[in-house]
């Protein structure tokens, strides 16, 4: 064949190849970027949630148990508040429809049958004995409990001027819970003329 005819030739051949191209691209220049995945969202904490640094309140229970012929019993549960000590919890096993004294005493010590062994009432100020929402009184008052008719007390009462776990002289921790035969009068020295020890559990 001549040269002159390969000219042409050569010429179709590009142009068909070139035409192929176009009409089966292998990746479009205007092809959309695949989506990215949206990262999942990340919930805020509740607004009550603790934050680091934050701090407990101090806790501790009592189990109080009957002394000798008796059968009050009850646990407490202890909270550290910015006003004292809150108690928390329940009585059993008391006489109906009564009220009954019930105060921190000085030592952790329930051995003794008719809990003698408590001491008196937890007193680190040498404050005179009396009303615990007044001006003044041992560390150790608490409100009387009362029972209902089945002889149960719901206990929520707090304990002023104390405090829990601290190591100063106003810590409770360690010391003794008791419950009284008689209400406290708040007046007579040296313990509201409560009558007998009923129960008696240790501060832990």
């Amino acid at each position: 064949m001549k040269a002159a005819h390969l000219v042409p030739l050569c010429a179709a051949v590009a142009f068909m190849a070139a035409c192929g191209a176009r009409e089966n691209p292998t990746a479009p220049a205007d092809a959309p970027a695949p989506a990215s995945t949206p990262s999942p969202a990340v919930a805020p904490p509740p607004a009550d949630a603790a934050q680091p640094g934050d701090t407990a309140p101090a806790g501790a229970s009592a189990q109080l148990t009957p002394t000798q012929g008796n059968t009050a019993s009850g646990t407490l549960a202890l909270t550290a508040t910015g006003d004292g000590v809150r108690l928390v919890g329940s009585l059993q096993g008391l006489p109906p429809n009564g009220e009954f004294g019930f105060h921190i005493h000085e030592k952790g010590d329930c051995s003794a049958p008719d809990a003698s062994s408590a001491g008196a009432h937890f007193n680190p100020a040498n404050a005179p004995h009396g009303d615990p929402q007044g001006s003044s009184h041992h560390a150790g008052d608490v409100p009387n409990a009362k029972s209902d008719a089945a002889g149960t007390a719901q206990v929520d009462a707090v304990a002023s001027g104390v405090n829990l776990m601290s190591g100063d002289p106003g810590d409770v921790h360690g010391k003794a819970i008791v419950v009284h035969a008689k209400p406290d009068d708040y007046k007579t020295q040296p313990s509201g003329n409560s009558g007998a020890r009923i129960a008696c559990g240790v501060i832990h």
